[in-house]
């Protein structure tokens, strides 16, 4: 009998398993891919950690997080600056003084900010969609080329369609800073990120191909509690409905030459290019091997935004209030639930980062084992 069953091998349930064994506890992972670490998952090609479920950049402002995960890894100096490319025209992200000299021509912050301004105003009165939020915080122009037709790619719906309250904030940074992410700590596993999560689970049985749900009356008898990572709805078998999700879809090629397009992410900002971004996984680690040497082959990743439906990979929670208020009625059935721990980014139906799932299992561990 172990004392704990932890249902899938991604970060948080990996943090949890690794934790367990730590306290003294007994611990037994399933996961039914044929591989551990969940959606973070690389695979080397040729050499290259190529980023299975789309591109993952270690970012934290938590000196917590970011001292915990680096006992599993190395962190390589990594940061994330993409390229937007609308109809041929490419454009610096996230939006700043290289953006907004492209644009409009404007040399000064000064003259950025009154450019901007002067555009902000054709809004007026409450935003009522995504479209006039996002012209009322950055303006026609920034709009046009490099919101509009992501975000209608991303959502499958028009912009004038979406809730505004999906673009609280842009950042606009009067700067010339490309850094996307305002984080402390960013990078990416020397090694990959399979690797780093199979330090977590060093010493603990895991059994990959195991299908929680469908084998799920002869797992809990294993265990004395279970730490379910798994969806909510698919756990009660969808008896209240089914909470939606987007998917992606990811389209991969290794291509016979050292550089596709000289960047690890360039978005596709135009409503006619069908895919949103490409994402080219050499550049995560320089475009070298794990010694050094320049790497002659490459391996670019297009990836499709999807609704999703039952078979499909679910990604991202489509957190409006009808699935707000669906999850909080799976939630109350979660709580009477006496041995079953819901956690992580599809037993919470809540987008995590990577940082804030670790942060959440950390958190699960304090209360749960010392």
């Amino acid at each position: 009998m172990y004392d704990y069953l932890v249902v899938g091998s991604g970060l948080y349930g990996a943090v949890f398993a690794h934790e367990a064994k730590k306290a003294g506890k007994s611990v037994l992972v399933i996961d039914k891919r044929a591989n551990i670490a969940g959606n973070v998952y690389t695979e080397e090609v040729e050499g290259i950690n190529v980023h299975k479920y789309g591109a993952h950049i270690f970012h934290t402002n938590n000196k917590e997080v970011w001292d915990y995960v680096n006992q599993f890894a190395e962190f390589n100096r990594f940061t994330n600056s993409p390229v937007a490319n609308y109809k041929g025209e490419l454009y610096s992200l996230p939006f700043n003084m290289y953006t907004f000299n492209k644009m409009w021509g404007v040399v000064t912050p000064e003259e950025a900010a009154a450019k901007i301004e002067e555009q902000r105003k054709e809004i007026t009165g409450e935003p009522k969609n995504l479209e006039e939020q996002a012209i009322s915080l950055v303006g026609r122009d920034i709009y046009e080329k490099l919101i509009k037709g992501y975000t209608e790619k991303q959502w499958g719906r028009d912009c004038k369609e979406l809730p505004s309250f999906i673009i609280k904030r842009l950042p606009v940074r009067l700067t010339f800073d490309n850094n996307y992410f305002n984080a402390l700590y960013q990078g990416i596993p020397v090694g990959g990120y399979t690797q780093m999560v199979a330090n977590m689970l060093e010493g603990i049985e895991v059994r990959l191909n195991t299908d929680y749900l469908a084998n799920k009356a002869e797992l809990d008898a294993l265990a004395e509690k279970v730490v379910y990572t798994g969806a909510i709805d698919a756990y009660f078998e969808f008896k209240l409905g089914t909470l939606e999700y987007r998917s992606v879809k990811f389209e991969n090629e290794l291509l016979d030459k050292p550089n596709f397009q000289g960047n690890a992410a360039v978005n596709y900002t135009d409503r006619e290019t069908p895919w949103t971004r490409i994402i080219e996984h050499k550049w995560f680690e320089f475009g070298k091997d794990k010694n050094g040497n320049d790497l002659p082959k490459t391996v670019i990743s297009r990836e499709y935004s999807s609704e999703w439906k039952p078979g499909d990979e679910p990604y991202y929670p489509v957190n409006d209030e009808k699935n707000g208020a669906l999850y909080a009625e799976y939630k109350k059935l979660a709580e009477t639930e006496k041995n079953v721990i819901f956690g992580g980014r599809l037993g919470e139906y809540k987008y995590y980062d990577m940082d804030t799932v670790i942060a959440a299992a950390l958190e699960l561990c304090r209360k749960e084992l010392y």
